[in-house]
């Protein structure tokens, strides 16, 4: 399996019935069209909408998710303003969301906003959202393109926040962050250990129940 679809298929395994998440942009997006089909999950776009429906579904290119794309809603879904989506998101009425990194480390602080080099706009609402939510799941491939980690120990870009990440799920494996910082608690099938450990910049400890991740 590609590994952006089996982080993503892992990833709409943490949703539960009744559920209302937030899906960032990228890998995140994809976990839409894995909801299994017995939980009733509700999508947030932070640009105005809930009942965000799954990529490739037949869209309305008048409506586009929060980045940019055409997008789909589901029946029963709603748009409203961004005074209303953020209050949404600020009032901790958001499950989880779901979010890409370009770094995250063992303490669970996180930054994915500024891409060196590049000419950013911001960090959109990535911030509120990881203070916001309940609970912060980051989705993202192990490395970098160049290679480099991008689970660290300490997070060299400029931070969108401190100590909110609860789960890092990559294509090797799942780490929750726990208080003591790290905690692999499964990995990818036909990956081991070791090779874990390589592609790693951060400590973590591995659970005495590792198991693999049933994709």
């Amino acid at each position: 399996m590609e590994s952006r679809c089996l982080i993503a298929k892992r990833v709409a395994q943490e949703f539960k019935d009744g559920d209302l998440v937030n899906l960032g942009i990228g890998i995140p997006t994809l976990a839409a069209n894995y909801i299994p089909k017995n939980i009733s999950v509700t999508l947030h776009s932070e640009n105005g909408f809930v009942g965000l429906g799954p990529v490739g579904a037949l869209v309305d290119r008048d409506l586009t998710n929060a980045g940019g794309q055409p997008a789909s809603i589901s029946p029963g879904g709603a748009t409203f303003d961004s005074a209303m989506s953020f209050a949404i998101i600020r009032g901790g009425h958001v499950t989880a969301t779901v979010l890409g990194a370009l770094e995250v480390d063992q303490e669970g602080n996180l930054a994915n906003w500024m891409v060196p080099g590049k000419l950013v706009p911001g960090m959109g609402g990535a911030m509120d959202l990881v203070v916001g939510a309940k609970r912060v799941i980051v989705a993202m491939e192990h490395a970098g393109k160049d290679g480099a980690p991008k689970i660290v120990k300490k997070c060299t870009l400029p931070l969108t926040a401190k100590q909110e990440v609860d789960l890092i799920i990559t294509e090797l494996g799942v780490f929750e962050v726990i208080e003591t910082g790290l905690i692999l608690t499964e990995i990818a099938p036909q990956v081991d250990l070791q090779t874990i450990k390589q592609c790693t910049g951060a400590e973590f400890a591995v659970s005495p129940t590792l198991k693999v991740m049933q994709v």
